[in-house]
């Protein structure tokens, strides 16, 4: 226990001194976000506020953090995303720099270090798929750097209000902490990793909830997103079935918008890496919420998806699957209720629309 309050307090403290310094640094060389048509901020800002989380999650990693073979993977995988996002804070990558560079971190940690996903046990019959042995590791290997590349690139699209990314991986990471001790079998290496992580988040996030002082960067989104993906793979390497679905749920923000983002982007025939002002965060300014309203409303989201992954992780399998349908279904009405793809494509409620006209029509008569 000593080790999960230490490691976070140092982290948390690291990072509340070494920011301002990183603030300075940042505008010395230039690393600085302009505002434009698509941000919602409206004067220049220092980015690469992420490697204020880094310096706090170093200095307690090497204290507090078992250095098992995948913990060292995380790391190095983890820096080397570090530095592609500060390149690209200073100078603009272009998409396939920012690609080749999330791909030689993933790899790293997948490959020589063997963090890949395992065992899924079925909820019938009790067969299982064993993704650690035979032939199965070759699917297990693009499966895996599928996943970390998707979430890495997730939490860098919801990075569009002070606070918004930082918020969200906080509550990510500590759901991942709370699941990592309540496990049959609790893992204290993923926890302490998770708690060192929280309190560089949390360190980060004094100068960066509205009005921010700093922003993270890519330097800090595509950290924070490398992490949360390896770690939801650390903690879930051997799973129920319907636990294999948890990490998905604990990352249900990011995830969820880029989802819609994709589908959005598809129904008015735009390609799919087009920019635009869609996301979640932006649907929420666009129904009038303030900055800061908007913020606490998705960690709010953030909150109920990390309490239903936990609740998944207790349930029985009946109650589990009832719950992901009505996930699922609560989920689609949000979207459709914040217009997440069009404010013309809403099929379900221009549906009871059309039902509740039909109906006042009969009455009429």
């Amino acid at each position: 226990m000593s080790s999960y309050v230490f490691g976070l307090l140092t982290s948390l403290l690291v990072a509340l001194l070494a920011t301002p310094y990183v603030k300075k640094f940042a505008v010395k060389i230039g690393a600085v976000d302009a505002p434009d048509q698509r941000k919602v901020h409206t004067r220049i800002m220092p980015r690469m506020g992420g490697l204020g989380i880094y310096l706090g999650y170093v200095v307690a990693f090497f204290l507090f953090v078992p250095l098992t073979k995948e913990m060292i993977g995380i790391f190095i995988g983890g820096s080397i995303i570090l530095i592609v996002g500060m390149l690209d804070d200073k100078f603009q990558l272009s998409p396939k720099l920012k690609m080749l560079g999330q791909l030689i971190g993933t790899i790293i940690v997948v490959i020589p270090f063997g963090l890949k996903i395992g065992v899924v046990n079925l909820p019938f019959g009790g067969a299982t798929i064993d993704f650690s042995s035979g032939w199965m590791i070759l699917l297990a290997i693009p499966i895996t750097m599928l996943w970390i590349v998707g979430v890495t690139n997730a939490v860098n699209l919801i990075d569009g209000l002070d606070g918004l990314s930082a918020g969200v991986s906080a509550i990510a990471t500590a759901t991942m902490a709370v699941m990592a001790l309540i496990k049959e079998q609790p893992d204290p290496v993923v926890a302490t990793y998770c708690f060192v992580l929280l309190g560089a988040i949390l360190g980060f996030l004094f100068f960066n909830f509205h009005p921010a002082r700093i922003f993270m960067g890519d330097t800090g989104s595509l950290f924070l997103g490398f992490n949360l993906a390896a770690l939801s793979i650390m903690g879930f390497k051997e799973a129920l079935f319907v636990s294999f679905i948890i990490p998905i749920v604990v990352l249900g923000v990011p995830l969820w918008d880029t989802f819609f983002a994709i589908v959005r982007r598809i129904v008015n025939k735009k390609p799919i890496s087009a920019p635009d002002k869609g996301h979640l965060h932006h649907c929420l300014l666009k129904m009038g919420l303030s900055h800061r309203a908007s913020v606490l409303v998705i960690y709010a989201i953030s909150i109920f998806f990390g309490t239903t992954a936990i609740v998944l992780t207790k349930a029985a399998l009946w109650i589990s699957i009832i719950i992901m349908a009505l996930l699922l279904f609560i989920i689609h009405m949000a979207t459709e209720v914040v217009g997440l793809v069009s404010r013309k494509h809403r099929p379900v409620i221009n549906a009871f629309r059309r039902i509740k006209l039909k109906y006042a029509g009969r009455r009429s008569h």
